[in-house]
């Protein structure tokens, strides 16, 4: 049975109510309320759960925010992963937002869509706002399973998330391959020229070729391997015989290290190619796009592809994929 005492100041004057449900099998739940109406709503929902065998703990949620929360996950969850630095500073933003300092019971789906209209207002891009939210859904399933906080909903799964934009189409028309190459043969960077060739051969990305190691290239098996990748996974990547040439053109460096290039090197280099060969519109970026439709265009199935590239999903490897018409046109006949 529930029992509802008054809670009064030292001169006697009523200022809440505090609620206690009180079960054979389950422990004591007391909660204070400042009026007696929301004490009893609060006790007969309470006990209607007990009886049901639906209740769950509310007291770790109920007196734990979100902030405190963010802080456990960055501690046991972030520190952990091998690049953590993207999601910590996630986790800060998430920080400095009024919401942190809700308890992580009383959060709803409404708050996480302020916040998302929020985000919007500050030019954050649609993916960027959902790998925000994805980081906060992972901490309510973290706080759900692991933390005691059985009886919290994700507030980030009853949200409508940011429309996707359509992926990139840019690809290399024309003689602008022949451009690139020429141009990036004149560049101060000698090896832009090689790092170039070997992307579109590839598809990998931009951090994986300048960290790629000599001890984890096998030439005569023709084989890359990734051990560190963006998405956590170990890859083994393919090499065609033009990537195994531009492998083969290259002395090997004291460090172990294939190129000596950082990523925006690599990226500043790309760049004054571009504008000598008159390209517009181009990114480093966009040859990894080149280089997954090229296979789809040599006739590799989606798996396979995959495999190559490192895409997780189906859905994320359409979106860096764009086939020529033309090319479609040709293999059927």
């Amino acid at each position: 049975m529930a029992t509802i005492t008054p809670r009064k100041d030292q001169d006697g004057n009523i200022i809440g109510y505090q609620a206690q449900v009180r079960k054979r099998g389950h422990p004591t739940q007391t909660k204070t309320f400042r009026s007696k109406r929301d004490a009893e709503a609060w006790s007969r929902l309470i006990e209607s759960e007990m009886e049901r065998g639906l209740w769950r703990d509310r007291s770790e949620s109920e007196g734990t925010t979100l902030a405190q929360c963010i802080e456990r996950y960055l501690s046991e969850v972030t520190s952990q992963k091998k690049n953590s630095r993207p999601e910590t500073l996630k986790l800060q933003q998430w920080l400095r937002r009024p919401i942190a300092c809700r308890f992580m019971s009383a959060i709803r789906g409404r708050d996480v869509a302020e916040v998302i209209k929020d985000m919007e207002g500050e030019g954050k891009a649609g993916n960027t706002i959902r790998l925000h939210l994805a980081v906060l859904s992972h901490l309510f399933k973290v706080a759900k399973t692991e933390w005691g906080m059985e009886a919290i909903s994700n507030p980030v799964e009853s949200v409508r998330k940011p429309r996707l934009p359509q992926g990139r189409e840019r690809r290399l028309v024309g003689n602008e391959e022949e451009r690139l190459l020429e141009s990036c043969r004149q560049d101060e960077n000698p090896d832009i020229i090689y790092i170039v060739r070997f992307a579109i051969e590839t598809a990998m990305r931009r951090a994986e070729i300048c960290g790629l190691r000599w001890e984890n290239v096998n030439l005569p098996g023709r084989v890359a391997l990734l051990p560190a990748t963006k998405n956590g996974t170990v890859r083994r990547v393919p090499l065609s015989s033009i990537a195994v040439s531009v492998l083969s053109a290259l002395p090997r460096r004291l460090d172990g290290l294939v190129w000596d290039a950082k990523p925006d090197t690599v990226t500043r280099s790309f760049e004054r190619a571009c504008r000598r060969a008159a390209i517009d519109g181009l990114t480093f970026h966009d040859l990894r796009h080149e280089a997954t439709s090229r296979m789809f265009e040599k006739g590799l199935n989606p798996m396979q592809v995959a495999a190559i590239t490192g895409h997780k999903t189906l859905q994320m490897l359409k979106r860096y994929t764009h086939l020529r018409a033309e090319d479609l046109a040709k293999m059927l006949g």
